[in-house]
């Protein structure tokens, strides 16, 4: 069995480098620009289910100015998406829990698989960035965090599987109660919703146990329910903790790898374990995504000039100060340190080829998402480089099963 591949843009409106992103101030408020590059953007997952991707997928960032990563709402672009390609599915990586109602996102899932007639799948993640998680989680108290072990880090972790599980509920109960620490429903919980005008014909077709004795509101019915009352596959994103990925064994989620391969490797192990002893159980690599930067080029200097104008800017500037294992120092030699990030799979095909190989060999993950810096890399290079990973590296692995 071959890897399903996702293909994820990260969108960022191009400019000449660090000094023309400065001297184009706020880009990411530029209109025309964005424009060009949302419809642009249309054209690569056309392209890109032609070329038999398994999946497309985008983020959810808010309030990026300089440009980087803009992506507010994935809900909406995978609607557009779905009318627009055959065979491919589409979805997020997804949405950030901890600043989300879990009765919207349940409705807004729901309403884009049955969309898709099943080709959806959702992502979740917690939110690192304080820019805008602090701001957009403000009624449940969250902030943002990395898995550092912090009261911070917990309480995210608390919220954000807490509203996990809400949705799950509203997909698949016809009727629930959700009882959280920062969100309840309906509320207030202890009364219901009292006066409901209309309560005598929910009470009589509406789900049952909605409505109370006293007409006020006991339990909510959230709608529509999943495509054939499924659940869609869940991937959740993961860089470094070993509690992400057990959390996802238990759950049968899809641990979505934003790490070196050692850690990929030995988290791996983690997974198959937690989900036995959760009887979800799973072959090593079954389940699992990893994800990378792909640069596929002639030679190095090929490369390197890639990973110079596609890929330093944002890495330098805004990876750099989120992740200590990233650079700040305006002196580093950025361009080798991606190399050795292990985050990026750079070389001509054949190389490309190989250490995808080593890997596989190790972990054969069901899923592999290769992201680009869509537009700053433009559309024709970012079709050239994924034509050239799904005809040269794709057909090398293959796993049992």
């Amino acid at each position: 069995m071959k890897p399903k591949v996702i293909l994820q843009l990260y969108p960022v409106l191009p400019a000449d480098g660090e000094e023309g992103r400065k001297r184009a101030r706020p880009l990411g408020r530029n209109a025309d620009l964005y424009h060009k590059v949302l419809h642009e953007w249309l054209d690569v997952i056309k392209a890109a289910d032609e070329m038999g991707v398994w999946g497309a997928s985008t983020i959810e960032h808010h309030l990026h100015s300089e440009g980087y990563e803009v992506g507010p709402n994935p809900g909406i672009l995978n609607a557009w998406w779905a009318g627009h390609v055959k065979q491919m599915h589409v979805g997020a990586l997804g949405y950030v829990m901890a600043v989300q109602d879990p009765i919207r996102v349940a409705e807004e899932t729901a309403i884009l698989d049955h969309i898709t007639k099943g080709k959806f799948f959702v992502g979740f993640a917690r939110g690192y960035q304080s820019r805008w998680t602090n701001i957009l989680g403000q009624f449940s108290g969250a902030v943002a965090t990395v898995s550092d072990g912090s009261a911070g880090d917990h309480k995210n972790r608390d919220i954000f599987e807490e509203r996990i599980e809400m949705v799950l509920k509203c997909w698949e109960e016809d009727a629930v109660t959700l009882d959280g620490d920062t969100y309840q429903a309906p509320f207030p919980l202890a009364t219901g919703v009292q006066g409901y005008p209309a309560h005598v014909i929910a009470s009589q077709a509406g789900a049952p146990g909605e409505i109370g004795p006293d007409g006020s509101v006991r339990r909510i019915s959230v709608v529509p329910a999943t495509y054939k009352r499924r659940r869609p596959p869940i991937f959740v994103a993961t860089s470094k903790s070993d509690e992400s990925v057990a959390y996802c064994g238990r759950m049968g989620f899809i641990p979505t790898f934003f790490s070196k391969f050692e850690t990929v490797k030995a988290q791996a192990q983690i997974y198959v374990d937690a989900a036995k002893a959760a009887g979800r159980p799973a072959k090593l690599g079954q389940r699992l995504n990893i994800v990378r930067w792909p640069h596929i080029g002639s030679s190095r200097a090929n490369v390197d000039d890639m990973l110079r104008r596609y890929d330093l800017d944002i890495y330098k500037n805004f990876y750099g100060p989120f992740f200590p294992q990233f650079p700040t120092d305006p002196n580093a030699d950025f361009i080798q340190n991606m190399r050795e990030s292990g985050i990026f799979t750079v070389g001509t095909a054949d190389e490309v080829r190989d250490e995808w190989r080593r890997m596989y060999d190790a972990v054969p993950s069901e899923h592999i998402t290769l992201i680009y810096h869509f537009a700053q890399q433009p559309k024709d290079e970012v079709l050239r480089d994924l034509e050239a990973f799904m005809t040269k590296v794709v057909p090398h692995l293959e796993a049992a099963g």
